[in-house]
């Protein structure tokens, strides 16, 4: 079965690069596109208490508008892009971009959520829109890739995977990431950051379950010594020009610990690779 991806779009150039990325790395399989543009109207706020109907000018305004803006789009891939392995789909609809994701995630029964990502006020110091954080955070029923709006695509050599092994390890969480190491031929290095050189008999039997998970691709495991989860694991991706950071976005886990605002901060505009959320 082909693989379905959606990709979010308000047809700015950070949407574009992250539409180029998700083509390139998804270019060797069968795959289903789905672009989504979520519009808004001028003069419609939510503190309206009338909401536009399809059929009223303005609805249908701004209807035309996403349907000129896909027109572009697919011109673009096309000159670019033209992979028969993949076919294009695009859904324009008026409704909050939290909504539209987990509609169209479930109606399409899409496997990969992948995003722009973008300061929300372009300030320097902030790497992800706030559109971003949110669906990382919220969509849990497929994983989130978030493209950097700087990345271009070059094929992942390494793929640096955090964890504490605190949490037992599934392989059906991790078959996204095995699949894109297999499909790059990619290395993944598992980081484990602790002021802590030790592991609990638990944590040990976790590491042992995850090397077994991963004994099909090549994979190696690392430690580092550091008190800031966040500071450990930007050292570590930028010392080896990493390509690609994948976590596996247990609630709270996440963003309490390792997404929290310093990481956000420190990496800042600086941040050079894509970060993938697998549930």
């Amino acid at each position: 079965m082909d693989k379905r991806i959606l990709v979010p779009t308000d047809f700015s150039k950070n949407a574009l690069n992250a539409i180029r990325y998700a083509l390139d790395l998804y270019s060797k399989l069968n795959c289903e596109f789905y672009f989504l543009n979520v519009f808004r109207l001028d003069n419609y706020t939510t503190s309206t208490l009338m909401i536009p109907e399809p059929g009223s000018a303005a609805y249908e305004s701004a209807k035309l508008e996403s349907k000129k803006g896909f027109e572009k789009l697919l011109d673009i891939l096309e000159l670019h892009h033209d992979n028969p392995k993949h076919s294009y789909h695009t859904i324009s609809t008026f409704n909050f971009l939290s909504e539209a994701l987990k509609q169209t995630i479930a109606e399409k029964d899409i496997d990969l959520l992948v995003m722009g990502t973008q300061g929300a006020t372009g300030a320097k110091g902030v790497i992800f829109g706030s559109n971003t954080v949110l669906a990382m955070e919220r969509i849990r029923e497929c994983p989130v890739l978030a493209v950097p709006e700087d990345v271009r695509f070059s094929a992942p050599n390494e793929i640096v995977f955090p964890t504490n092994y605190k949490s037992d390890f599934k392989r059906k969480e991790l078959r996204y990431l095995i699949e894109i190491a297999k499909m790059h031929e990619a290395s993944i290095r598992i980081l484990y950051v602790s002021k802590k050189d030790t592991l609990t008999t638990l944590q040990e039997n976790n590491k042992l379950l995850l090397a077994q998970i991963l004994d099909t691709v090549d994979h190696s495991f690392h430690t580092l010594s550091k008190k800031d989860v966040s500071d450990g694991i930007m050292t570590f991706v930028e010392s080896r020009d990493s390509d690609m950071v994948a976590f596996i976005n247990h609630k709270h886990f996440f963003f309490g610990s390792v997404f929290s605002k310093p990481l956000v901060k420190e990496i800042g505009y600086d941040a050079t690779v894509p970060i993938l959320a697998l549930h």
